[in-house]
């Protein structure tokens, strides 16, 4: 069974959400936060394996109560469910450790499936922001073009291949075009990032650009 926690700060998006989990046989809503605050101290008292997060609440934002809820060391994963208009927010919610974004007109069956993608450890990203979130995110990367990768500590364990495949990554290919691609097997790209995730400490895929673009082995276009 999958705990969740909703926090939002519209009761009615609070209920619908609700109600389609609550219709899950996997899934049992825990509680319900309308800020950030009941956000982290929910958390803390429940411990959801997903909280699903709206970035702007009153008093502490969805962002901010993401990054005290990683930095608390609960194994709760955060799926930030955002509208367009909030991708200039987004980014920051990369860097608070977010392991997932979706958008709230999503499909009921996508929600759920993202849910389910990030309670068992994966990272979802809808595909309609992939591109502007990381568009917004490498915006505000500090200007060091060029800037050597060889010496970064996280990268210094991986082996070629795994630095390569850490680079695809962040240019957002999946395991299977990864597999294609590159002639490999697609249960030896899963064996090669989990390694990679292992030894660069990445939480998990969505950290996993951000270190690729951090370390330069991926550049904005």
């Amino acid at each position: 069974m999958t705990t969740v926690l909703i926090a939002d700060d519209q009761p009615m998006q609070r209920f619908g959400f609700r109600m389609l989990l609550e219709s899950q046989d996997d899934m049992t809503v825990v509680g319900e936060a309308g800020n950030g605050t009941e956000a982290v101290n929910l958390v803390a008292r429940h411990e959801p394996d997903v909280v699903l997060m709206d970035i702007r609440m009153p008093g502490l934002d969805g962002i901010e109560a993401t990054r005290r809820i990683i930095a608390s060391g609960a194994g709760t994963r955060i799926l930030i469910v955002t509208t367009f208009d909030l991708d200039a927010y987004a980014y920051d919610g990369l860097r608070a450790g977010a392991s997932g974004f979706l958008v709230k007109d999503a499909l009921p069956e996508e929600l759920l499936a993202g849910i389910r993608a990030v309670a068992a450890g994966d990272a979802v990203v809808a595909p309609t922001l992939t591109r502007r979130l990381l568009d917004a995110y490498v915006h505000h990367l500090p200007a060091v073009p060029g800037a050597p990768t060889a010496s970064d500590p996280r990268i210094t364990a991986l082996t070629e291949r795994e630095r390569e495949i850490l680079t695809v990554i962040g240019q957002g290919w999946s395991n299977t075009e990864i597999a294609t691609r590159l002639h490999l097997a697609e249960s030896t790209v899963k064996t090669h990032v989990t390694r990679i995730l292992a030894k660069t400490g990445a939480r998990d895929r969505v950290q996993a650009v951000i270190l690729a673009y951090d370390t330069r082995l991926v550049t904005p276009m």
